[in-house]
């Protein structure tokens, strides 16, 4: 039993080191709603037959892991792709043959964002790379936002002119009204000053300061 362990240790370790698969980038960077290209390169000892080739790539994140891409026995299966990337994922089958699995993917989400891995398991044995992904908000849509937030203060701003000079006009006119009072009075003072001398002086002291 333990020969037979280490057997398979051996076997293990040997396909290991004579299969190798790398990333052509390391680290990819893109805006929103845009396209992009994401590539994994392996060797391979024999002529690479898809039927004996599988892989599974995933988008690995603090939250959760989504599964980007499968193929099983040279066989896709679009069933076990997760729902966030159905219908924006196409792959260059021609170019597998040569060692090469070259992913696009359309429409790119900030939820895109992450670390990407791909399982690869040929007849040389299997093996796995990793590259990042950041995927940030479009140059329009900040310079959209940046322009509504300028609108929103421009438009407070506006608010608060058009409501202090509303109060200027009201004080304005509750002046001018008090004067004309006060104008009326003086002038029923020179016809009748006994009676409206009272009331002469009761405008004067409720008229606030003209100065």
């Amino acid at each position: 039993m333990i020969f037979w362990i280490l057997l398979l240790f051996i076997l293990t370790s040997s396909f290991s080191g004579s299969f190798a698969v790398n990333v052509t980038q390391s680290s990819y960077q893109a805006e929103e709603n845009h396209n992009i290209t994401l590539e994994w390169t392996f060797t391979t000892n024999t002529q690479l037959s898809l039927n004996y080739f599988s892989t599974l790539c995933q988008l690995i994140t603090d939250v959760r892991q989504s599964v980007l891409f499968h193929i099983h026995d040279g066989v896709e299966v679009p069933e076990s792709q997760d729902e966030q990337f159905a219908g924006r994922v196409q792959w260059d089958k021609d170019v597998l043959r040569e060692g090469r699995l070259r992913l696009h993917v359309s429409r790119l989400r900030t939820a895109d964002s992450g670390l990407y891995q791909c399982d690869v398991f040929t007849r040389d044995g299997p093996n796995s790379r990793q590259c990042h992904l950041n995927v940030t908000g479009s140059m329009a849509d900040g310079l959209a936002k940046r322009w509504r937030a300028g609108s929103s203060s421009n438009q407070r701003m506006a608010v608060g002119k058009s409501r202090n000079l509303s109060n200027c006009q009201a004080q304005k006119l509750a002046e001018d009204q008090q004067l004309q009072n006060l104008q009326s009075a003086s002038q029923n003072l020179l016809t009748h000053p006994v009676t409206d001398r009272l009331s002469i002086q009761s405008l004067q002291s409720s008229t606030p300061s003209m100065s």
